[in-house]
Order: structure tokens, then sequence, then C-alpha cells
């Protein structure tokens, strides 16, 4: 199959043939890095999520689509359904690129219940009056076909005075009656910043001001924003892009004060301390826990894989909770629902590694518990090979838990790093673990810490082993084999 050009990525998907669509599905049904409990498209890449929500017992997911693959191509707006949050069907295409005003793309947004109605506020890629491309935020409501009935003109068209025109990717909320949008904004300096709307009603969007914080000078752009309470504290959370072209991914916990729109706040925290993790957003479950779920991405260019093997996924939902101060992370409950064939082993694990067998796998959920550690560093090996491992290690003296994905298969031609790190505030007791066909994401201690990657070993590399630098460390493992999100 050959690669699709620049030209080819800004087709229409309703213009392409019956043929080539069939290609590119089987193209990704026939790969071995194809997720098997992670959302994703099933022909071409997922982009940032721009809409999560539960409602009149259904889950509405969706996120940014490039059915060609290129994040300079045209986009769309895919949605998934769910009544469990872990069984999905695909709803497909709910926003199409089909007016002026998103002719370009389906960028950022969220969905939002007005009227009982599912409405989207998003932002489109269109043209302005001088053919120039550029951001509108626009509203659509679904109807009961599922279908998405466009309001005519954008809601909002330019940003505010001394911003840049790069307002994007909108989330609503509601407060005291009210409709709440915030957007990621550059100032004309280049700098990073939230701006808050508000409406009675989603048509009538007014600007109110930005968010005052105490990162005056912080990346040049900040993008996928998102506001809400847990435990007494406000968190705000926005992705920032850096001169340097590197994203994180963080958040701000502390309180703000909204008639003047301020916040107090501490350190922006990164929420995942791995490779590829992007543009989150949360929701609230059906239990009314605060779930989050972001973009999954190669970290780079992977010369030896075409597309169909590296398109982005989302990671799996994530319930949060403070803790001492502290934003934990742990993997939703639902997704005990997945588990088959438990498999579990007790034991010492010394200098001399060791092959956890039959304990193999290339799709799975395992629970490391460390009931006893005498050791310098211990070792834990996944998805090994002759030729590929994704090695965890754990020092002791340092509570530092790394994520080595330097054998983990083909990795970018760019010089990305291959090491991560993360420092626990008190010493190691579990790491929960799920590995996918292509990925892998890490809680440590009950969701203190969490590390994800892409990975991209052979079929085979199915191993798993254990090891320490020196001393011993007693062990408990619980490995959970994990079904098909999709049936």
């Amino acid at each position: 199959m050959q690669p699709w050009t620049n030209e080819t990525s800004l087709q229409r998907i309703e213009q392409t043939s019956t043929e080539a669509l069939t290609e590119m599905k089987q193209q990704v049904s026939q790969s071995s890095y194809t997720q098997t409990f992670h959302l994703q498209p099933p022909f071409g890449a997922a982009g940032k999520p721009n809409g999560m929500l539960y409602h009149n017992g259904k889950y509405y997911i969706s996120h940014e689509w490039y059915p060609f693959y290129s994040q300079e191509g045209l986009s769309y707006g895919f949605q998934y359904e769910s009544t469990d949050l872990v069984h999905f069907e695909a709803d497909g295409s709910v926003l199409q690129p089909d007016n002026r005003f998103d002719e370009y793309g389906i960028k950022g947004g969220s969905i939002f219940v007005y009227q009982d109605n599912l409405h989207y506020l998003y932002t489109g890629e269109g043209t302005s009056g001088d053919k120039a491309i550029v951001p509108y935020q626009l509203l659509a409501f679904i109807n009961n076909h599922h279908q998405a009935n466009k309001f005519p003109k954008p809601v909002i068209e330019n940003p505010p005075e001394r911003f840049l025109p790069t307002l994007q990717d909108p989330k609503v909320f509601s407060k005291d009656n009210q409709f709440y949008a915030l957007f990621g904004a550059q100032t004309e300096e280049k700098q990073g910043r939230i701006l808050v709307y508000n409406a009675e009603n989603p048509l009538s969007w007014k600007y109110v001001k930005p968010i005052k914080t105490k990162l005056a000078d912080f990346g040049q752009a900040w993008t996928s924003p998102d506001y809400f309470t847990l435990s007494g504290y406000d968190i705000l959370m926005f992705t920032v892009h850096h001169e340097d072209k590197q994203i994180h991914s963080g958040f701000l916990l502390g309180h703000l004060d909204f008639e003047r729109l301020t916040m107090n706040h501490g350190d922006y925290k990164l929420l995942d301390d791995g490779f590829g993790f992007t543009a989150p957003q949360t929701f609230e479950d059906e239990a009314g826990n605060r779930v989050l779920i972001g973009l999954l991405k190669a970290h780079g260019e992977i010369e030896e894989l075409n597309q169909a093997n590296t398109a982005p996924c989302l990671s799996i939902p994530r319930t949060l909770s403070i803790e001492q101060g502290k934003l934990y992370q742990c993997p939703h409950p639902a997704y005990t629902a997945l588990r088959y064939n438990e498999e579990t082993a007790l034991g010492y694990a010394n200098k001399f590694t060791k092959q956890l067998h039959p304990y193999e796998g290339e799709q799975f959920e395992m629970l490391i518990d460390i009931l006893e550690n005498e050791a310098t560093e211990i070792y834990f090996e996944l998805r090994t090979s002759k030729k590929n491992s994704t090695l965890i290690t754990y020092n002791t003296h340092s509570r530092l838990v790394t994520l080595d994905c330097s054998e983990s298969g083909a990795l970018p031609n760019e010089a990305y790093g291959t090491k991560c790190s993360a420092q626990l505030a008190k010493p190691l007791e579990q790491l929960r673990i799920f590995v996918d066909s292509s990925s892998i994401e890490i809680f440590c201690n009950n969701g203190e810490r969490v590390m994800s990657s892409r990975i991209f070993p052979d079929k085979n590399s199915t191993g798993i082993k254990a090891g320490t630098e020196s001393g011993q460390v007693y062990l408990k493992f619980t490995k959970y084999n994990l079904k098909s999100i999709f049936g």
C-alpha cells in the first residue's frame, strides 16, 4: 500500500472508494500493533480527545480523527458509545468538515447537554475572507439519529485584544446556572494562557478574561484546558507547547477564586512521566468519579513501521483522587471486567534474572506486589525475547522508578529519549501494569505516579522476567489476560 501524500490526506473520506477504505481497514486489522483494549479508530489516526460525557445511561467518547493519518490533513470528529466504559461501539464520524468554518478540520472541543440534547462546542479550521485558514468556535447538536446539526455561524470568531488568532479546544462546564468555556490561547508575545467565556445559553458566549496564574512566561501556547474540583481542591489542567517543540500535559492544584479568576496554586506537575501522553480531558462517570483519558502516540517518527502500525490511540480511563494533598490516578475499576485467565506467582527474585513461566503475554494486566525488599535495585522485564525487552527498574535507595524503552522494538529515527523516571514519595509497594499490543501504562503505588509509552516489539516478544542488582526481594505476581473492548 502506498503512503498517503499531503494531497491525498486532504481528500474527503466520503470521496474515497470502497476498495481503498477496505484496504485501509485490512491494514489495521492485520497489524500486530493494533490495540485491543485501547480506543482506536478502525483506520486512520486518533487525535486529541474532543468530547467525553456520561448521559442517560451512556458514555460518549470522541476524538479528532485523521482518516489518512497526516496531522496536517483533513480531520473529522470520531465518536464511540458505551454503557459500561469497557465495551464500545464505534459511531464513526459524527462531526464532518463540511462548511466554510470547518472545511479544513474538526479540532478540539467538548460535549455537553443543553435542553436535553447533546451539544458540541468545538474548534473548526476554516477560511477567512482573505482565504487564510483560521480557527472558528462552532456549535452543533446531535439528534436522535446520531447526526450533527450545526449552527450556521460561529459562536466566537475573533480572539480578544492582545491575543493571537489561535483560540482552540473549548472545555464547557456549568456553574451557578451558567455555562462556562475555557479556551487554550496565545498572547501576542507568544505566551500560553487560558481564557474564560460564559453564557446563559450556548449561542451567546461573552469573553470574561484570562485565568491569572503564577506562570506568567511558561510555554508558547496552552491547549486542551480543563477545570474541575476534587476533595476541596481546584484543578486546572492544560497542555503546554514549548519553544523547543516539547509538549507536556499537566495540572495546577490549588484554589481558583472564580470571581477574580485568580488561581493560588503549587508547581505545574506532569500527569504522566512517560512518552507521548498528551491532551488529556476529564468527565464524571456514572458513580460520580472524575475520569481522565488522554492521547497516547508514538514518540517521534518511526521509519521502520507504516502509519497503520504506529497510529495514536487513547489511554485507558483513569479515575482521579486526592490523597494527602496529591493527585492520584488509578485504572478505572470497570476494566476489571475485561480480565480472564488469572495466573499468580509468589517467590524470591535475586541477581540471577528469572523467566516467569508460563506467564507470557502480549496483552495483559499485571500486578506486582513487593512484600519484602532487601535488594539495591529491582528489575522487571516485559515483552522480552532475544531481540526485545521493555525494562522497569526500581532503585531502593533513591525510590526512583525508571522505564527503559531502548530495546522495546522499533524506535524513533530522531534523537528522542528512551528512558524516563518517576520519584516516589514512599518505598515502592506495588506496580500495576497494562500492556497492550503496542503500549505500556505503569501505575506506581496505587497511582501516585504514572508512566506510559507506545512500544513496538516483535510479536514473539512475550516473555516476563524479574531480577535484582544485588540482594533479594520477595514478590507476588498476579497476571490477567484482557479481552478486547470491541468484543
